[in-house]
């Protein structure tokens, strides 16, 4: 199955995340199939903090890709930015 989820990325106390879709059965950080945007937590107030490929996160969910509930979570944030 396909998923698309976070990969883990920075340095230690600094964590930064790319929005991937990857196949269930690889490891967290490992090989993926697209890089879909990123999330940065530890965003200052000039930095943009979170990414998303919309038309690319269409298209894996329309042929079956699940989001993770952290992800799913963040496209609510994403869309919320969108709208203000």
């Amino acid at each position: 199955m396909v998923v698309i989820r976070l990969s883990r990325g920075g340095s230690k106390g600094r964590p930064f995340f790319n929005i991937i879709v990857a196949d269930k059965r690889v490891r967290r950080d490992g090989r993926f199939i697209e890089r879909l945007g990123f999330y940065n937590p530890v965003a200052k107030d000039g930095e943009e903090g979170l990414r998303i490929a919309q038309d690319r996160l269409a298209y894996w969910k329309s042929v079956g890709a699940q989001a993770s509930p952290t992800v799913e979570r963040l496209i609510k944030q994403a869309a919320k930015q969108q709208a203000a």
